[in-house]
């Protein structure tokens, strides 16, 4: 909700090129207890004008010479830095009304003026203006939030990589249906193993990979039944009759719904070949 500072302070401003209804317009809005009123009687200073110093309203006259308010509504929709169009129309002609809201007003105020419906329109302007404003500044605070979360993140991950590389051999990421999707460090290759699941079923394993059979299946029921495991131990024997010796910790990913999809875990080699 607007205060009733907040809807006092508006910009407004009056154009119209007869005194009389100027006059009559600031006299009334300053009654309101509105602060910020400007007018002129010159149609072509309003864009300079709105330039220089937005206006949450202008009250615009239609009928004027040299430039009518068709055409300084025209004018002012070339502002990109402001495309919402804060204007009420004021107009003797009711043929005019309808025009007028095509061309980008917000609002029509009748002549001769009834003071009550004035009142009313302006203050309900003004009251939509504001919030407009507040929703562009709110939109642009929650962009500018977002993206430094979203490079916050990014260095998160960057030092969480980082530090994994440092402390194992490998970081491994596989997808809910056991395909690799992120390998840093030589797993592939430490691992023996090809670019597919590797809860794949043991019988698809070459059988004279080197493998512990025992400790394969160890390992593949882990990960199958979504269990987490920490320093699990496992060997392979080399055609050279050399023997590695590794550690691995794993643990399942979960998305936002708690729906399963994945594995992520470090390893390490923990002895040379012989």
């Amino acid at each position: 909700m607007l205060t009733e500072q907040e809807l006092k302070s508006a910009r407004v401003l009056v154009v119209d090129d007869q005194t009389a209804n100027v006059q009559l317009l600031e006299r009334l809005l300053a009654e309101d207890g509105y602060l910020n009123v400007s007018s002129t009687m010159n149609p072509r200073d309003v864009c300079a004008l709105h330039r220089k110093q937005p206006y949450d309203l202008i009250l615009l006259d239609l009928q004027m010479p040299g430039m009518d308010g068709f055409q300084v509504m025209e004018a002012l929709k070339a502002n990109e830095d402001d495309p919402y169009l804060p204007v009420i129309v004021l107009t003797a002609q009711p043929g005019h009304k309808l025009r007028a809201l095509q061309a980008g007003a917000k609002d029509f105020i009748s002549k001769p003026f009834d003071l009550v419906e004035v009142r009313t329109r302006i203050r309900n302007m003004v009251e939509v203006r504001l919030l407009y404003r507040r929703l562009e500044r709110h939109a642009a605070e929650l962009e500018a939030a977002v993206r430094e979360r979203t490079a916050e993140l990014r260095e998160s991950e960057a030092r969480f990589r980082s530090l994994t590389e440092l402390a194992a051999d490998w970081y491994w990421e596989q997808d809910e249906a056991g395909a690799f999707t992120r390998v840093s460090g030589p797993v592939l290759e430490m691992l023996g193993l090809r670019v597919e699941p590797l809860v794949a079923d043991a019988a698809a394993a070459a059988p004279d990979d080197g493998w512990d059979a025992a400790e394969r299946a160890m390992l593949q029921a882990a990960i199958a039944a979504r269990q987490p495991f920490l320093d699990f131990a496992f060997h392979r024997v080399n055609a050279d009759g050399s023997k590695q010796q590794f550690r691995i910790s794993g643990e399942p990913m979960f998305g936002p719904s708690c729906r399963f999809v994945g594995y992520r875990g470090v390893g390490v080699e923990v002895s040379a070949p012989r």
